[in-house]
């Protein structure tokens, strides 16, 4: 989307010269359009972008759930014209053809389609979320994993053969077969689709599957050929520029990938040696959907005030806990992002990068030549830091650095896996920190989980007794004017019911009641009581909030949750 349109939003005063610039930013980064960035950002609604550009260049607003579109229409206008412009045709009528855009103010984009098709052009608005699901609907419609297993038959190249006699010809030969290629492409793709965080391809002992976790579930996509299992995998471990011929020790990697509208993808690839074969778990790092406004993370607005007053501060630890993939990378980073400023030196010390963020010099563990999270703390402290970012305090060494460096006028963020806000005391203290130097250096420290969205285009409300609501934490005088709604399963959400995900927060603050606590020795358990009867609201009750408001369901909050003990 052109400058001209984010000038008319702040003429029509719907976002601030600020606004825009962050918008641009994310722009440049994401690839995404300039509507699409603010969007993200908060900075405006869709329903609000929509409306204002209609009045601007008075335009009707085009509603595409449902919509179908003739083959003989899609043809007029080519895929990657349709890609690069980010228009649909809709219908033809005599010598009109209506067009569906996202920046009506993209004239090149208008004449291309009217020296291709030879008609005139009606142009009607959309957004840039429902023209790519019709777009890719319509022009890809679903994988078919089935017709690809078509081209391949009984005579089709296996790789055997155990490592001592590797035939590394025959392995390149495999993997480039077209057969092969197009089914890793696919895969991949599919992926991107359908919203997954990671591609699971597991080889066991008659048996080859494929899996892609998708809002947290795993979910069986495909069965391969057993035979192909190590051709698909030595196909894999080519684009991630692995060692095709090391099958006994286990390798990372990364494959960037291409997309059509000029987006990139990255996979993060790891492969493990198995019993029955190399596993390989590739996670889908796609910075556009990079959440980094604190806004809009899932915030109580209580939390919210705590947790940004804690990264306010000049010197302290800010820790997130939870278990992988739960989303404190996603909270770090969007920490990181608000305290970004020309005025302020960050460092990160990550394993891997994930994302790259501009204006932040990050930092790629590498254990084999010594490069840990110990080794680049001390050398942050030599670069004259002011916010520290650890991706992960592991082992007592680490954390002393960490602990020192916030004592000494330095703001730490990191992260450790632990199951509450309140353990992650006792698992400081259990490295050998003193708890008269946690007790000291702690602003505050966050735990975390991802519950499910109940899909919008199929919810609905369901009837619960009061009982089951008194039972997972609900106040019994508030159960019986609780409403409870659910996801029936609708083609938007491939039948589960959920769509995307939302974070629950748990946020213990260290004041100086709770730093008397750890010094006296207390446990977890007597520290979420007293944390809770300072108001601190615990991962079931940020879920129970979530629930209240219609975000989730019941069965989410039990995935995600513990029961509060009294």
């Amino acid at each position: 989307m052109s400058s001209r349109v984010g000038d008319l939003l702040i003429q029509a005063g719907k976002i601030t010269a600020a606004q825009l610039d962050k918008a641009r930013e994310s722009q440049a980064a994401t690839g995404t359009l300039l509507g699409e960035a603010l969007i993200r950002l908060g900075a405006i609604s869709e329903e609000e972008l929509l409306s204002t550009l209609s009045k601007q260049y008075g335009l009707p607003i085009a509603n595409l759930d449902g919509q179908d579109v003739p083959p003989e229409i899609l043809t007029l206008v080519p895929h990657e014209l349709a890609l690069k412009h980010h228009l649909l045709p809709l219908e033809l009528s005599g010598s009109r053809l209506t067009v569906a855009m996202v920046d009506p103010s993209n004239i090149l984009a208008l004449n291309d389609v009217k020296f291709i098709t030879g008609f005139d052009i009606q142009v009607v608005l959309t957004s840039e979320g429902a023209l790519k699901a019709l777009t890719e609907k319509l022009y890809e419609g679903n994988i078919s994993y089935d017709s690809i297993m078509e081209d391949f038959d009984e005579q089709d190249v296996e790789v055997v053969g155990n490592p001592d006699e590797f035939d590394l010809h025959a392995v390149e030969r495999a993997t480039e077969d077209a057969p092969v290629v197009k089914l890793v492409n696919a895969i991949l793709t599919d992926a991107i689709k359908k919203g997954a965080s990671d591609i699971h391809i597991e080889p066991y002992e008659k048996s080859f599957r494929v899996r892609f976790r998708i809002d947290g579930v795993l979910y069986e996509i495909m069965k391969p050929p057993y035979k192909l299992k190590n051709a698909i995998t030595s196909r894999i471990k080519i684009m991630a520029d692995l060692d095709i011929a090391e099958r006994r020790l286990p390798q990372d990697g990364r494959i960037k990938l291409k997309l059509g509208n000029r987006k990139e993808m990255d996979f993060r690839v790891s492969v493990l040696p198995g019993l029955f074969g190399e596993k390989v778990v590739l996670r889908l790092l796609d910075k556009g959907n990079l959440q980094t406004d604190m806004t809009r993370l899932g915030f109580s607005t209580e939390q919210f005030d705590h947790f940004k007053e804690a990264i306010a501060r000049p010197f302290g630890m800010v820790l997130v806990t939870g278990p992988t993939g739960s989303g404190k990378t996603t909270t770090l980073y969007s920490a990181i992002s608000e305290l970004n400023k020309s005025t302020t030196n960050i460092s990160t010390a990550e394993d891997p990068v994930e994302f790259n963020l501009g204006g932040i010099n990050q930092v790629q563990m590498h254990e084999d030549i010594g490069l840990n999270f110990a080794a680049a703390l001390r050398a942050f402290l030599r670069q004259d830091p002011d916010v520290i970012m650890v991706g992960e305090i592991r082992d007592y060494e680490t954390a002393e650095i960490a602990i020192k460096a916030s004592l000494t006028g330095h703001l730490v963020l990191s992260t450790l896996h632990t199951n509450d806000a309140p353990s992650t005391v006792n698992r400081l203290l259990n490295m050998g920190v003193e708890p008269f130097l946690v007790a000291s250096s702690i602003n505050i420290i966050v735990a975390q989980r991802l519950a499910r969205r109940i899909c919008s285009g199929c919810v609905e409300e369901v009837k619960v007794n009061p009982e089951a609501l008194i039972n997972i934490g609900v106040p019994a005088a508030e159960a019986s004017n609780v409403k409870v709604f659910h996801g029936t399963g609708c083609s938007k959400c491939a039948g589960t019911g959920y769509k995307g995900r939302v974070a629950l927060y748990e946020c213990m603050v260290m004041n100086e009641s709770l730093k008397e606590f750890v010094l006296n020795g207390a446990s977890a358990t007597e520290l979420k009581r007293e944390a809770i009867r300072q108001g601190m609201d615990t991962l079931r009750a940020a879920g129970i909030r979530q629930l209240k408001e219609g975000v989730t369901t019941i069965e989410e909050i039990l995935r995600v949750t513990v029961p509060d003990n009294k």
